[in-house]
C-alpha cells in the first residue's frame, strides 16, 4: 500500500504534506487503499478554562517597633525571637497576634509570577488576586499537616 505522496485533497482542494492518512482540513480518507474508520470522531467542544487556585503562606511580617514605631520587616524564623530594631536598637520580643497592633501583616511569594505580595492579617484563609498577574491565591497561615497513608 503506497503512502500518501502529498498534495491537494480529493475532497476539499487543500494541499497536504506527504504521509497523511486523513485530510486535516475535511478529514477525507486520502488513501484509496485504506478503509474508513469505524470509529467516528466525536465533535470538538472546547473545555471552560478552569483557574487554578495555589497555596501562599506568610515568609515573613510586617511589625512596628515598640519605641520608635517605624515599620520592620522581619523574616518568620525570628518568631518568638527576642530581636532589636534597625533603626533606634530597640530590643523586643516577636509574636505574631492579628488583634495586635504590632504586627500589621505579612508578606509573601505570589506562587504563580513570583512576585512579592504584603497582605493584611485579616485575609490569611481567604481566596484572593495577585495583584500582580490576577493568579488565584488560598492563603493559609501554615501548611497543611501531612496525611499518613
Amino acid at each position: 500500500m503506497p503512502a500518501w505522496p502529498g498534495g491537494p485533497c480529493p475532497n476539499c482542494s487543500e494541499d497536504m504534506p506527504a504521509n497523511l492518512v486523513h485530510c486535516q482540513t475535511c478529514r477525507e480518507l486520502l488513501n484509496e487503499d485504506l478503509e474508513h474508520d469505524t470509529v467516528e470522531i466525536p465533535e470538538f467542544h472546547p473545555l471552560k478554562e478552569l483557574s487554578v487556585c495555589c497555596d501562599a503562606f506568610p515568609i515573613g511580617f510586617f511589625f512596628q517597633c515598640p519605641q520608635c514605631r517605624k515599620e520592620l520587616r522581619v523574616h518568620k524564623k525570628y518568631l518568638g525571637k527576642r530581636v532589636s530594631c534597625n533603626f533606634c536598637q530597640a530590643p523586643f520580643s516577636l509574636k505574631v497576634d492579628a488583634s495586635q497592633s504590632s504586627s500589621q501583616g505579612f508578606y509573601t511569594a505570589c506562587p504563580h509570577c513570583r512576585k512579592e505580595l504584603r497582605i493584611a492579617h485579616k485575609y490569611l484563609g481567604m481566596t484572593a488576586c495577585c495583584k500582580f498577574c490576577q493568579g488565584h491565591i488560598q492563603l493559609l497561615e501554615k501548611p497543611a499537616d501531612p496525611v499518613d497513608s
